[in-house]
């Protein structure tokens, strides 16, 4: 979802448990929620909704003086169109219903999952965005509008929550398995994954909602055994397939299974299955296991293609680097050593796991440029001349435009071409100052100056740890970013951050 669009959203967190309290802001600041109030009595939260219009409120049922169903009533009062989840830990029907009567918006059963908490928040701030004021007026009498919104909302939040999920495979299928219970409201689910050629399948994910995958392994293996049948059956006719039955004996009285391919050949299966036949899968379930399966799918496939294309233009960029190494031994162990510096650096000073991935690439062909540098001035001993200096001076600027065909280097090129910027303005080659130098270049521009310090060189000898670490102070605001420096010489003195 649009950090923007979360940043702009502002949230009203109402119970009387601090720790409580705590959690639920936590967890919505981790989901990227950052606007919100939290008040322990539903007395204060309505003083607070009265000055105050909130986007959405998370109220607890029970509470002293004013108890979630009167807030809840009282803010309908003030303002129909704002959503409203209940929090309980004993969600009976009778409550159910005189909640939705009064207009609460969804249930939280305590205790409840940071993932459903923030799922449900996504969900129901995203249907909001959708509707227009007049929507909204709409909405109250209109159920059929109100269907329609939930269900655009929620496959919207399923390709959201599938394009922005970072790392391997394994993520992605814990990323879809959450979502197949949310989007369901399934009990279990089942990932597993179909080796053609053996003709077997193998449980890659069991979970059962609110509980750890890990302590239900056997479970899952029983459910693999008992449906081997039904997979086969799906693998056959390469679709969807939901199963209802009116047994009351039946092992799973409601499932729906989903085929995961690429270039039509099934991979993987994921299946979901109801608690009892009074909670039976619908169509609508049917076509939201459908869109995960399909964007998954086409997910894998492109991140397939481009590993396979980003693994070789690395070989070939990693070629022309072992061809610097191969003149110049002290580049091979430079930037072996920088890498390690820079990304050090950046994970102390809390860098995503993109932009770690982008300092890695940049550090590794930082000096990729010297590779245009002659041997006589590249392999000189003794101190440059001015003029030499100036010619070593463009590696940077060489570097980026050997990098410059490939589109997806665009980050990398422009790291690549300012780590010897200052923070005064006297580097090279743009002569950029302070913060209009890319904040991965000053990270690069440090790691980079420290070993070169800390190395012998023919015309000089290494300085000491302590000593090349006052020097980067000292050039703290001149040379280099302070705060990077600060974090930087915190992870050399605490190696256990490697």
């Amino acid at each position: 979802m649009n950090e923007y669009y979360k940043d702009a959203k502002s949230i009203l967190v109402v119970d009387d448990d601090l720790s409580v309290r705590t959690l639920i802001t936590d967890a919505l600041r981790e989901g990227g929620y950052f606007n919100i109030r939290k008040v322990e009595s539903g007395i204060q939260a309505l003083e607070t909704f009265r000055k105050e219009p909130y986007d959405l409120v998370i109220s607890d049922l029970k509470m002293p003086g004013m108890g979630g169903m009167e807030l809840l009533s009282r803010i309908k009062e003030l303002n129909p169109s704002t959503p409203v989840i209940i929090m309980t830990g004993y969600p009976t029907i009778g409550i159910t219903v005189s909640a939705m009567k009064e207009g609460a918006l969804d249930f939280l059963a305590k205790p409840f999952t940071i993932e459903d908490l923030i799922f449900k928040v996504d969900l129901h701030l995203k249907e909001r965005s959708i509707l227009t004021k007049e929507d909204l007026n709409i909405e109250k009498t209109n159920w059929n509008l109100n269907e329609k919104i939930r269900k655009l909302s929620t496959i919207d939040l399923i390709y959201e929550q599938i394009e922005k999920t970072v790392g391997d495979n394994d993520d992605i299928f814990r990323k879809i398995v959450m979502l197949a219970l949310n989007v369901t409201g399934g009990e279990k689910c089942l990932l597993v994954l179909f080796d053609e050629a053996n003709d077997k399948f193998y449980r890659k994910i069991f979970q059962i909602k609110g509980e750890h995958s890990i302590s239900n392994e056997g479970e899952g293996d029983a459910m693999v055994e008992s449906l081997k049948g039904f997979f086969k059956e799906v693998i056959l006719k390469r679709e969807v397939r939901l199963l209802n039955s009116e047994d009351p004996k039946s092992l799973y009285p409601s499932l729906i299974c989903a085929p995961l391919m690429i270039r039509n050949k099934v991979f993987a299966l994921i299946t979901v299955t109801s608690r009892d036949t009074t909670c039976s899968f619908t169509h609508k379930d049917l076509s939201y296991m459908l869109n995960i399966t399909t964007r998954t799918s086409l997910h894998l496939e492109n991140k397939l293609l481009y590993e396979s294309f980003f693994g070789s233009i690395m070989d070939t960029f990693e070629s022309l680097v072992q061809s610097i190494h191969a003149r110049d031994h002290y580049t091979e162990r430079h930037s072996q050593s920088v890498t390690k510096l820079a990304l050090n650096t950046a994970r102390a000073m809390n860098c995503s796991a993109y932009e770690i991935e982008s300092l890695k690439i940049s550090s590794m062909l930082h000096d990729i440029g010297k590779i245009a540098i002659p041997d006589h001035i590249l392999l000189k001993p003794g101190h440059l001349t001015n003029e030499e200096y100036k010619i070593i001076k463009t590696h940077p600027a060489i570097g980026e435009n050997i990098l410059r065909s490939i589109a997806l280097f665009k980050d990398e090129r422009k790291i690549i071409r300012h780590h010897h910027e200052r923070w005064d303005g006297k580097g090279y080659p743009d002569g950029l100052s302070g913060e209009n130098i890319p904040f991965h270049s000053r990270i690069l521009g440090v790691a980079d100056s420290f070993d070169a310090m800390t190395t012998d060189r023919p015309y000089r000898k290494a300085l000491k740890t302590d000593k090349a670490i006052g020097e980067l102070q000292r050039n703290c605001n001149i040379q280099f970013d302070k705060n990077v420096v600060g974090a930087f010489i915190h992870t050399v003195i605490s190696p256990h951050l490697d």
